[in-house]
């Protein structure tokens, strides 16, 4: 699932095409793209009609087009799910779901999902902490891109959990934004194994661990992200190029580039977690 520096490159590559537009026509291709959406494609497209997008927002991984009757539409770009812009009579994708045109004639919007997991939805908005986001996001924490992100309540609030590190830097209502890939990336900055537990880390390392996450999100960003194959685009087909910069996930069986000890994969909450053995050794379990 795509996260922080993924979504905010297709949440730009849409504010800077789609902003300002009206809908005049919505074509939903394939039910699955709007499941989430409780009344249906007809009633998803019918609420469209003529509504102007206003913004496009993002908190964490979570991506939506703020409209001007005061809805939401979510989006849910799931494990291949693409937002896409492409010119009027663009030959149709093969896995197009949902196709939205506009009144001033200019290029279509597209959702095209492969494995039809994401799709489409339209949520009242709600006020929290003065921000309007859509009832579906409002429990979700701010993300370190915010600007009233509180680095100070997190770190304090991390080492209050009783948890491993990796699981609290993936928990969405403590962090958000943080995946799979970027915590491996942050751990390995700051030579933590993933196991070690939350309450035993200093105000220090939790403080470094948060900004190595910070950092690491921040860079991959100017680099359009990490695409590990055709899956992941912006909004003009184009994939991003960080993974290249990788150090620890999905490099399993190569060297350290910082100790040379050998990358190694374990098993994480039905995923993978990727680390150093020398240097992120894992913790000792206490003697019984």
């Amino acid at each position: 699932m795509p996260e922080l520096p993924e979504v905010e490159v297709v949440r730009r590559g849409l504010a800077a095409h789609a902003s300002g537009r009206t809908i005049t026509d919505v074509e939903v291709l394939h039910p699955r793209a709007v499941r989430r959406h409780e009344l249906g494609g007809l009633d998803f497209a019918a609420r469209l009609k003529g509504a102007r997008i206003d913004a496009v927002s993002r908190r964490g991984k979570y991506l939506w087009v703020e409209l001007d009757n005061g809805e939401a539409m979510l989006a849910h770009l799931g494990m291949s799910g693409q937002m896409l812009v492409r010119p009027k009579g663009y030959e149709d994708e093969k896995h197009l779901r949902i196709r939205f045109r506009f009144k001033d004639k200019g290029p279509e919007l597209r959702f095209v999902d492969q494995r039809t997991f994401g799709g489409l939805a339209l949520s009242e908005m709600v006020t929290v902490d003065t921000v309007l986001l859509p009832v579906p996001v409002a429990h979700i924490a701010r993300d370190p891109m915010d600007p009233a992100f509180d680095p100070v309540a997190v770190v304090k609030a991390l080492r209050r959990k009783h948890t491993d590190v990796k699981r609290a830097l993936l928990d969405q209502t403590l962090v958000s934004g943080i995946g799979n890939i970027y915590a491996d990336e942050a751990l390995w900055r700051a030579k933590l194994h993933w196991a070690r537990p939350t309450d035993k880390l200093s105000p220090a390392k939790a403080a470094e661990v948060l900004q190595h996450a910070t950092d690491v999100m921040n860079e991959a960003l100017e680099l359009g992200g990490t695409s590990f194959d055709e899956l992941y685009v912006n909004v003009n087909g184009q994939s991003g190029y960080f993974d290249r910069s990788l150090n620890a996930y999905g490099q399993e069986g190569n060297p350290c580039n910082r100790c040379g000890g050998i990358i190694r994969r374990e098993a994480f909450m039905n995923r993978s977690s990727f680390s150093c053995p020398r240097c992120q050794p894992r913790p000792r379990v206490p003697s019984q």
